[in-house]
C-alpha cells in the first residue's frame, strides 16, 4: 500500500450543498431558506444579544452611578513612620530620594506625608503635599517643610 492509494472509508464524505445555484441543482429559488419569514430575508436573523423576546442582559444589568471627576489628582501615601525607617538624620526626603529608596515608581507622582508614626530624625521634606499632623511632627523633630513648585 501507497500513500496515494489511501482513499476515506466509502461513505464517509460528502458533497458541500451549492445552495442557489437553479432549480435543477436541488436547492434553487428558495436556496433552502423557505418562502418566508426572517430567516429567509437577506441580512435577516437575530441581532447578537438577543434571548428570544426576553430583556437582554446588557438591558438587565444596572448602570454606574455617578460620574468621575477626571481632574482628580491621587497622591501616594508617605507615613513619617516610613521616614523615619527609611533616612538619615539632616536628609532631604523628595521625589528623586523616595525614588530612590524604592517607595514610589517614579519622580512625578504626587506625594503626600501622613502623620501616622513617631519622627525623631531632623529631616528636610520637599513633596507635593504635607498633612498638619505630619508637618508638625516634622517641625518638633527639628525638621522643616518646603512645599515642592
Amino acid at each position: 500500500m501507497q500513500l496515494n492509494d489511501l482513499r476515506p472509508a466509502a461513505g464517509s464524505t460528502k458533497n458541500r450543498k451549492r445552495i442557489g445555484r437553479g432549480n435543477s441543482s436541488g436547492n434553487g429559488t428558495f436556496a433552502g431558506r423557505g418562502m418566508n419569514g426572517q430567516l429567509s430575508r437577506s441580512g435577516g436573523g437575530k441581532g447578537r444579544g438577543f434571548e428570544g423576546g426576553q430583556q437582554p442582559l446588557a438591558m438587565r444589568l444596572p448602570k454606574l452611578p455617578g460620574f468621575i471627576n477626571h481632574g482628580r489628582v491621587e497622591y501616594a501615601p508617605v507615613n513619617v513612620a516610613r521616614l523615619e525607617g527609611l533616612f538619615e538624620d539632616g536628609d532631604t526626603v523628595d521625589a528623586e530620594a523616595l525614588v530612590a529608596k524604592g517607595v514610589i515608581k517614579h519622580e512625578f507622582i504626587p506625594v503626600k506625608v501622613l502623620g501616622d508614626g513617631e519622627l525623631t530624625k531632623k529631616l528636610t521634606v520637599k513633596v507635593d503635599k504635607v498633612s498638619a499632623s505630619a508637618q508638625a511632627k516634622i517641625e518638633a523633630a527639628g525638621g522643616k517643610v518646603e512645599q515642592a513648585c
